[in-house]
């Protein structure tokens, strides 16, 4: 039986270049290569002897941003604007509140 390391090894090996650019499609003459933004996680934990047992998890996340398209021998970057909005909307909720906060804060 082989460890838990060793499966994740073997299963997250090709985890690089692969994850991020997708195979190029070709559509009536113009190559498309989708790219995303991909990151994995994992952790574990042992309590040792004695203790009450141990655990690990891990998970991944992968998000299409957009894609090179060659056409004409010139290449362009066509970003992927929902998924941007998904990211890029939250972030200025975040962004917007802690600088309320800290306008806030220099008021006093």
């Amino acid at each position: 039986m082989t460890s838990l390391p060793e499966k994740l090894a073997e299963t997250f090996r090709s985890a690089g270049v692969k994850t991020a650019y997708g195979d190029p499609v070709q559509i009536d003459g113009v190559t498309l290569v989708p790219v995303a933004l991909s990151y994995y996680g994992f952790g574990g934990a042992d309590t040792g002897e004695g203790g009450a047992g141990s655990g690990g998890g891990g998970g991944g996340v992968s998000l299409p941003i957009g894609a090179y398209v060659k056409s004409g021998g010139t290449a362009r970057f066509e970003p992927n604007v929902i998924a941007l909005l998904a990211v890029g909307v939250p972030f200025l909720i975040v962004a917007g509140r802690a600088l309320a906060r800290v306008i806030r804060a220099l008021k006093k």
